[in-house]
């Protein structure tokens, strides 16, 4: 199997993380429930996955670092601690359904900063455009999972901080190749999973805060339990039942597999593996890419379409033959009207540290297959 699909998850693993999951789940109790070995263990392992993290992203103090289950409850931490019912909250046009559907439960007044597709001044006029005084908060998305299109998040940052408003920045395609800083941007919150870019198991993800939160859930948090409210520290407060710390070691094996490989090496794989399927798809007749014209403007994601063929039907084609895409609206209906592909959606190719040129040779030659059975 080709798989071409790390945007939704990265299956492929360093060895280090497997390894450290399977150590946890066979040695690593629960932190701060007991003071024998097998408790100390797990705690200092928690610890040292926020340690790392919080190096990673520039954060103050590993206390900062919030392990989730994922980066939609990580939003969801951080959207419901800042939007209350009836708050204006600004918006970009390809932000994914964790972000629009909790402000939409939450009864908010949602404003779209919209732009075309791959421009970022555009997208950063927008902003400028729609930051008026009744903004209350701003959710910006750094990476477009459909698209895999750059927003200029520190551009945003930069204004949101001029406006004195909150930013949260859902950092779910960027975190793992490309610079992920919180003192750099100020934000008040960066959401991230564990399980993509950081190359950690699924059931993992990372709140970074700068600000003061609300919990969602309210248990044991192995601390002050005499006290019938949670703690009104970080990261207990957010932390509420069992960690998974089997997760949580995979996720540090993760986090050091990045650290080690480096920012820089991992964005510069997977943008040339990019570019190499966005020429080769875009020499075939009937097919649309959707590719940057500047590649700085688009990390390791690549949406296309095959003109007369549904893109879910050709995503099944292509698993067929053992290339594994993602086909349809992505969890991102917004970023498909931005970019006019709401009515068809796409078949998208995304990749990892672990694909190689062949790989995507392979791709290209079996949608030019489909091409010609269309």
């Amino acid at each position: 199997m080709i798989y071409l699909d790390s945007a939704a998850t990265t299956l492929q693993k360093p060895p280090a993380v497997v390894r450290a999951a399977s150590y946890a789940m066979n040695h690593l109790a629960s932190p701060g429930r007991g003071g024998h070995w097998p408790a100390m263990q797990a705690a200092e392992t928690v610890f040292a996955c926020r340690q790392e993290a919080a190096e990673l992203f520039h954060a103050d103090d590993p206390e900062q670092v919030v392990l989730t289950f994922n980066a939609t409850h990580a939003l969801n931490l951080a959207i419901k601690s800042l939007v209350r019912p009836g708050d204006t909250v600004l918006i970009s046009s390809y932000e994914h359904n964790a972000v629009t559907r909790p402000l939409y439960a939450l009864g908010a007044n949602i404003r779209v900063a919209a732009g075309p597709l791959f421009h970022p001044a555009a997208m950063l006029d927008a902003f400028e455009a729609k930051l008026t005084p009744e903004i209350q908060c701003v959710v910006c998305t750094h990476v477009s999972n459909v698209f895999g299109y750059i927003l200029p998040i520190q551009e945003i940052a930069a204004l949101c901080r001029s406006c004195g408003v909150p930013l949260i920045v859902d950092a779910s395609q960027s975190a793992g190749c490309l610079p992920v800083h919180l003192k750099e941007l100020g934000a008040a919150f960066i959401a991230m999973p564990g399980h993509k870019g950081l190359y950690g198991p699924q059931g993992t993800g990372l709140l970074l805060c700068n600000r003061e939160t609300v919990p969602l859930l309210e248990g044991g948090t192995g601390s002050r339990s005499a006290d019938q409210a949670m703690p009104d520290f970080l990261p207990d407060r957010l932390e509420a039942g069992t960690h998974n710390v089997p997760g949580a070691a995979g996720l540090l094996a993760g986090l050091r597999f990045v650290k080690a490989k480096g920012l820089d090496h991992i964005l510069e794989g997977e943008r040339a593996l990019t570019i190499q399927a966005a020429r080769g798809l875009s020499s075939l007749p009937g097919v649309t890419v959707y590719a940057a014209k500047n590649p700085v403007c688009q990390a390791g994601v690549l949406s296309f379409s095959l003109d007369g063929m549904d893109c879910e039907v050709a995503g099944e084609a292509l698993g067929e033959r053992e290339i594994a895409v993602r086909a349809g609206l992505h969890c991102a209906p917004l970023a498909h009207k931005a970019a006019g592909t709401f009515e068809t959606g796409t078949i998208r190719a995304s990749f990892s540290a672990f694909n190689h040129s062949a790989e995507v040779g392979r791709l290209v030659w079996e949608v030019t297959r489909l091409a010609g059975r269309r």
